[in-house]
């Protein structure tokens, strides 16, 4: 896990993929979910595999989670599904991803292929495979997509009282890549993707600083509860409506995370309305 050295007086923890950049659609819709389709055999039920997979990683409470938590969790609702059962298709989990799931906070490849190296499991070799090739085509899909407006603007403003770091479950090479070819990168002191913990080890750096002097700005409830779990503070980009989003941030409240009337009413105000954008439940039916 990455520690910072604290050099001004705020923390502001910062997500990358549907946060700063609009990039969750274009990396799921085509990077993503065509691979899961190929690497699990699903092809008699893409249609479905497809709302699945978009629900947990688009559309849900889910949203923003690790690839590999987010693989088992399209794979339940498959399941739930009548119509994959009439179409008589069997989806199977294996049980030594779940347990590599549970037992590893560096849900990346390096961490995979370790595990992969000492036990041989066909399916956890498998799991990889699948991992590194969503690499591959989110590596010549993902280009020429800029910060959302105002995310720039945002940054220089913070950038004198506050240490900022990226806080994200994306890999390490893919975030500094988009961060570098925007020219990101010259206002966060490190940029923290899978490989060097989960979001809430990264937030972990919240410690070092004052209370109500920590923020994290994400856009799926799993930032949320980082958040929460490191005492930080949390701005929302609510999905959809993210220029909206970054403007109110950059107007009003970087203001009040610096002069300390972000936390309560505010903050509460912004967290019921970022509450009401993702069901957890899906419109489709699916069977207890």
């Amino acid at each position: 896990m990455y520690s910072i050295e604290p050099k001004h007086e705020f923390f502001v923890g910062i997500d990358s993929d549907g946060c700063v950049f609009d990039t969750m659609e274009l990396k799921h819709k085509e990077c993503f979910i065509p691979n899961i389709i190929k690497y699990y055999e699903l092809q008699a039920i893409s249609k479905y595999a497809r709302e699945a997979a978009e629900f947990v990683n688009l559309y849900s409470k889910s949203r923003g989670i690790n690839r590999f938590p987010a693989l088992v969790e399209a794979l339940e609702w498959l399941q739930k599904r009548p119509e994959v059962k009439a179409r008589g298709v069997d989806i199977t989990i294996p049980q030594s991803l779940r347990d590599w799931i549970a037992a590893e906070t560096k849900l990346g490849n390096p961490a995979l292929k370790t595990k992969v190296a000492e036990s041989g499991d066909e399916h956890l070799t498998h799991a990889l495979k699948w991992s590194e090739q969503v690499n591959v085509t989110v590596s010549e899909f993902v280009h020429d997509v800029p910060p959302y407006p105002m995310v720039r603007e945002s940054l220089q403003k913070m950038a004198e009282k506050a240490d900022m770091l990226v806080c994200s479950a994306t890999p390490n090479e893919a975030l500094k890549a988009e961060w570098s070819e925007h020219d990101l990168t010259q206002y966060v002191t490190e940029i923290c993707g899978q490989e060097s913990g989960s979001k809430k080890e990264t937030l972990s750096n919240a410690s070092q600083y004052a209370k109500d002097h920590c923020l994290m700005i994400g856009d799926a409830p799993g930032d949320h509860k980082a958040a929460v779990a490191n005492d930080c503070l949390f701005y929302p980009i609510n999905p959809g409506e993210e220029e909206a989003s970054w403007q109110r941030f950059h107007d009003e409240a970087i203001e009040r995370f610096f002069n300390g009337t972000f936390a309560g009413e505010y903050q509460q105000k912004l967290l019921d309305e970022f509450d009401s954008y993702l069901p957890e439940q899906p419109k489709w039916r699916v069977d207890a």
